[in-house]
């Protein structure tokens, strides 16, 4: 079985996605890191060398390659359901949880992680605010589609999260673990 975070930068999937496995058993993966990895370079320098259309086929190949793999949490990229394909194959892996938070809280997590600031590019010419609604607009109906649960994030610990997703996810587990 995999349980797949979706949601928006910043919405908190790489954080969550390590104590959810880790009261799981099981393995985490975060797809940036794996698309980083299969390039070679940074999200920031895909965009910027070869464009958006080269990373997102980067991004649909390192999500089929770890929706391939079982028992693992994966942290999916922010746009990773914008390919139709993988939107199938993400809630046919098994459970999908959305994790939301208000813009306030993703601009302000966006901003406050340098990290992130300095690997991923804007997405738009507005970046801040202006892109996080642009995007939500289009993402949401997206990451609606493909959730089995949604968990809001804002103010919250990563493993209060985590014990939340556990609890909403429960009864798909157990037929998981007997199956």
């Amino acid at each position: 079985m995999v349980i797949t975070l979706i949601g928006y930068r910043g919405t908190g999937k790489t954080s969550v996605a390590d104590p959810l496995a880790g009261r799981l058993g099981w393995q985490w993966s975060d797809a940036d890191d794996a698309i980083q990895t299969r390039a070679g370079k940074s999200i920031r320098e895909i965009f910027a060398e070869d464009g958006e259309d080269v990373f997102r086929s980067h991004e649909r190949e390192a999500m089929k390659a770890l929706l391939n793999r079982n028992d693992i949490v994966i942290a999916a990229g922010g746009g990773a359901v914008l390919n139709a394909q993988t939107r199938r194959e993400i809630r046919l892996a098994g459970p999908v949880v959305w994790l939301t938070a208000s813009v306030e809280t993703i601009v302000a997590r966006i901003g406050g992680d340098l990290t992130t600031s300095g690997q991923r590019p804007n997405l738009t010419a507005s970046g801040g605010r202006q892109e996080v609604e642009q995007l939500l607009a289009v993402r949401e109906p997206l990451y609606r589609e493909c959730a089995d649960a949604t968990v809001e994030t804002d103010w919250r610990a990563p493993e209060e999260i985590a014990e939340e997703i556990i609890t909403k996810l429960e009864p798909r587990l157990r037929e998981g673990a007997a199956g």
